[in-house]
């Protein structure tokens, strides 16, 4: 048989008026319906005019003080044959109590919108709990987000008759289709973990003071006073030093709990035995719920990891003696992308990356294509990238839900809004793992890094300025990075897509130390020497190195040889040398008089020093050398400058295009290590980007 009791707030609109009926039409008979006290309704609303009426106490006996004796009760039911349909009215504690005796199936309609994993605001695909334990639900229960309500679970769990609660509301515009089953038992097929709660606006009160260890009685006192003030304790917590004991309450009853703690404490405090009593205002508390923790170890660490690297801090931790349920207190600005990255721990398989790319040119167009290409592979792989936000210097775009990567330039000039730092910004706490992309030669934005990162964003980028700033901004830099727990990529700095940077640090941290680099670092003036030596013009080939995208927006910062200095001195700093960028003994190939130009009169007069590099290019010739732009590291000094090398030389064979690294190192002489591949090329840069990117994925959902 089964009992369906239909609360008043189940049937409270049409719209769960109707989901309720369909649901009745669908469940097993023989059936009783038990409708709530406060339920004035005519049966044949509900399609039920041919219900059997029936007293619902005639199957309970009840002792003395009117609670059900439950053997009695059953000894009655024993015999009992129920109608097809029958219906009645009654509190949901006997109709509970009937259904354990009878041995029924119980279905409650509820009004809610059904329990989920977490709030589904907070993270919009946590999915609908499908069953809980009788504990779990008790636990579940008491936090208002749950979906779960505690006069409801009450009694399921004071009797432990296996229930079914399914809600008439609807979520997003969509309803429960099976409801959650509440049993004594439950089997999620997540884990061990079976939700996250959250309880908002919390205070945490501390009590302490030199005479509180070994007073006994202290916590009693305390305890007893909060509870002569009618308030309830969400949480306590106390060392075992005795020292000091917190709890927390609601922010509201905040006032009255100090008024009465300062009450019962008056002398202790007068005497200063016990500190002035502390509070810390708008907090919040993200608790785990499930029956398996107890079985299973390292929950607790999972959980404590990841919101470390979300880069919440947590200020006080509670578990009960049943080990099914874990609470960490924690700023209440930081709860949303707490709950978000708890959530991608225990429940998410897809590994997630939220792109907010600035700079659509050439590098920004080229990555933006591979993400289109490269999506479905990835989320093959377990991974998931969405391009959140896209901006230009003058325009954004933003979609929370993620942008379609195709036909983004029209989306940008259609849809987009005026460029603004601090909307982006504010992205940060919404994202999972939020990444920066900066594919812009800005030397301002770099200087925005750090609010990003301090609002959950990893950084990538290929834009030099960043680590060619001054020292100090370097330095910040690092240090915000690896106190935030934030990835921090450039390796396109230096060497586009070949790993350079990686490779440099993985040496230095297994104590290796640089005796000497020499390199080619320019892609573009790689390219323009091997095409010098085929008889080209300068000018030609620096037009045509433009127009295949070799070369920086402006070629002079190719010319004059600073994009060479920048990667020079990102190297330097990377091995310890605390350099500035005029520091780097730099020797540009156009003449000053060139650098005051505009660019567009410049481009006009390059045909003037096609003479000057043909000589050039002729009289290395003459002496079996060629032309090599070379940025060097020897004696704590950086050096970028033209350089003509002969047949011997490992730079020699090194042109159309390609870079070419050799370090000379304690464990790599006097054969040193070298790195050489394409570096030229939007394409190449963003591949390089895009592997960046991946690497942000700095956690392994455990299994």
């Amino acid at each position: 048989m089964t009992i369906v009791y239909i609360s008043a707030s189940s049937i409270e609109t049409p719209d769960k008026k109707r989901r309720a009926i369909e649901r009745l039409s669908g469940v097993a008979e023989p059936v009783l319906v038990v409708l709530a006290d406060d339920v004035a309704i005519e049966p044949a609303e509900l399609g039920l005019a041919m219900a059997v009426p029936l007293n619902l106490e005639e199957g309970l006996v009840r002792n003395a003080d009117g609670s059900v004796d439950t053997v009695g009760s059953r000894a009655r039911c024993a015999d009992y044959e129920a109608p097809t349909l029958s219906m009645t009215q009654g509190s949901l504690d006997a109709t509970a109590a009937l259904a354990y005796c009878m041995g029924a199936s119980l279905e409650v309609f509820t009004g809610s919108a059904g329990a989920f994993q977490c709030d589904p605001s907070m993270v919009p695909g946590a999915r609908e709990l499908d069953g809980l334990s009788f504990e779990e639900a008790a636990e579940l229960s008491r936090f208002a987000d749950a979906g779960l309500n505690p006069a409801i679970i009450s009694p399921v769990v004071k009797y432990r008759v296996p229930t079914v609660l399914y809600p008439t509301g609807t979520r997003g515009g969509s309803g429960s289709t099976v409801g959650t089953r509440i049993a004594a038992v439950s089997d999620s097929r997540f884990g061990p973990v079976q939700a996250i709660a959250t309880q908002d606006s919390v205070s945490m009160v501390s009590l302490s003071g030199a005479s509180l260890p070994g007073t006994v009685g202290a916590a009693a006192r305390l305890f007893d006073a909060v509870s002569r003030a009618g308030v309830s304790v969400l949480l306590i917590t106390q060392s075992s030093t005795e020292y000091s004991i917190s709890f927390c309450v609601k922010s509201n009853d905040t006032s009255q709990v100090l008024e009465t703690i300062k009450t019962e404490f008056s002398m202790e405090l007068a005497a200063g035995s016990i500190d002035p009593v502390s509070v810390m205002d708008q907090l919040a508390i993200i608790t785990l719920i499930g029956d398996g923790m107890r079985r299973t170890k390292g929950i607790a660490g999972r959980c404590f990891t990841q919101l470390a690297r979300a880069d919440v801090n947590i200020i006080a931790i509670a578990q009960g003696s049943s080990e099914r349920a874990i609470s960490a207190v924690i700023s209440g600005d930081r709860l949303v992308r707490g709950v978000r990255m708890t959530y991608q721990a225990f429940f998410d398989a897809m590994m997630p990356i939220d792109l907010v790319i600035v700079g659509a040119g050439n590098v920004g167009a080229a990555l933006i294509a591979q993400l289109t290409a490269q999506t479905r592979r990835l989320e093959d792989h377990g991974v998931s990238i969405r391009l959140i936000a896209l901006a230009n210097s003058r325009r954004m775009i933003v979609d929370r839900d993620g942008l379609d990567c195709e036909g983004w330039k029209e989306q940008l000039e259609a849809r987009g809004v005026t460029m603004a730092m601090d909307a982006l910004v504010a992205l940060g706490p919404e994202l999972v793992n939020p990444v920066l992309v900066d594919c812009t030669a800005s030397e301002a934005l770099p200087r925005e890094y750090p609010r990003f990162m301090l609002e959950g964003f990893h950084i990538v980028t290929p834009n030099k300025r960043g680590n060619t700033g001054s020292l100090r901004q370097y330095t910040a830099l690092k240090t915000i990075a690896l106190r935030h727990r934030r990835r921090y990529l450039y390796e396109t700095t230096v060497g586009a897509g070949l790993p350079v940077i990686e490779n440099l640090q993985n040496l230095l941290h297994a104590g290796d130390k640089l005796e000497s680099f020499s390199g080619i670092l320019s892609g573009s003036l790689s390219y323009l020497f091997g095409k010098l030596e085929e008889g080209l013009s300068f000018s030609s080939v620096v037009r045509d190195a433009m127009e295949r995208g070799f070369t920086e927006p402006d070629p002079r910062d190719d010319l004059a040889g600073v994009d060479v200095a920048r990667k020079v001195l990102i190297l330097a700093r990377e091995t310890g040398l605390s350099l500035e960028l005029d520091d780097i003994k730099l020797t540009g190939l156009i003449p000053d008089e060139y650098l005051s130009l505009g660019k567009a009169e410049f481009l006009e007069r390059l045909p003037e020093l096609d003479e000057h590099f043909s000589r050039l290019c002729a009289t290395a010739a003459s002496e079996g050398k060629v032309l090599r732009f070379v940025g060097s590291i020897e004696n704590g000094i950086g050096t970028a400058g033209l350089q003509a090398v002969g047949s011997g030389h490992p730079l020699f064979a090194v042109k159309g295009g390609e870079n070419a690294l050799a370090f000379s190192t304690r464990f790599y002489s006097p054969v040193p290590l070298l790195l050489r591949g394409y570096g030229a090329g939007a394409e190449v840069t963003a591949a390089g980007v895009f592997a960046d990117i991946l690497r942000t994925l700095n956690w392994i959902r455990e299994v």
